[in-house]
């Protein structure tokens, strides 16, 4: 009798659909670079940008809607499903990243907070304006389970690529809020609100009873507005030198923030 032998066939390959892009007046560039640079377009469209493959990793774990990639010359391996993805030569790769030299990819996703449940403890940052200690606080209310971070008076723009950097992923797992009313987040959680203000009346964060609670933490050039601080239950302050007359805010809300989840981690 003779045998039959057959080949066995090779797994089926997936190919990427890429647009070769070669010129900075591409609709999609365009797209980018207004996305990067314009907070009221980025509202608009519902999108924001990040940069680097750790990033786009972590917006795919947790559940981002990545919705474009932008790769410098080439795909990487493994991203063959994702819609939308183009390439560039390195010249007009880094006109359109946020970056300067990133290897990339510069990626857009779609503006959904991660899903949450009660919430329980929050830190309250007013007036933050910058972009970098904004991201730095989101990255560490993460870290340290904090439910979550609510933003007021002027901060800096959630969705900034310098904000999103600064929070090294931490933008697709943690909850952040953006409101003109405290009174009304306070009712609808049933949270005490304490202030971080250098006062002769405020408690030894150390000491407080921060349980079922919001502490709010001020710029550093300016600290809490009169208006929130007339909020608050009372005020805590973080113990230092006293040759040392603040700390930076996002200094400040970190160890503000230990403190109250230092028992739950």
């Amino acid at each position: 009798m003779k045998l039959t032998v057959t080949e066995p066939t090779a797994p089926p390959q997936f190919v990427i659909t890429m647009e070769k892009i070669t010129s900075r007046k591409n609709p999609y560039i365009k797209h980018l670079r207004a996305l990067e640079t314009d907070g009221a377009y980025r509202r608009e469209k519902r999108e924001f940008v990040c940069d680097g493959q750790k990033t786009l990793a972590e917006a795919l774990r947790f559940g981002g809607e990545v919705t474009s990639v932008l790769w410098r010359g080439a795909a990487a391996p493994g991203y063959e499903e994702l819609p939308g993805q183009y390439c560039a030569p390195d010249e007009l790769f880094d006109y359109a990243s946020p970056l300067v030299r990133s290897p990339g990819p510069v990626f857009t996703v779609g503006m959904e907070q991660p899903p949450g449940g009660k919430i329980s403890r929050a830190i309250v940052l007013e007036g933050v304006q910058d972009p970098g200690n904004v991201g730095t606080v989101i990255r560490t209310a993460s870290a340290f389970r904090i439910d979550a971070v609510v933003l007021t008076g002027g901060c800096a723009d959630l969705y900034n690529p310098k904000t999103v950097r600064s929070a090294m992923g931490a933008v697709f797992r943690q909850r952040v809020l953006e409101t003109d009313d405290i009174d009304a987040f306070l009712a609808e959680n049933g949270l005490a609100l304490f202030g971080a203000a250098l006062s002769k009346d405020a408690a030894d964060i150390r000491d407080a009873k921060l349980e079922n609670a919001a502490v709010a933490i001020g710029s550093e050039g300016r600290g809490l507005s009169a208006r929130l601080l007339s909020r608050c239950e009372g005020t805590v302050i973080i113990p230092m030198n006293p040759d040392s007359e603040s700390l930076n805010a996002a200094v400040a809300a970190s160890l503000v923030m230990w403190e109250m989840a230092k028992d739950s981690l």
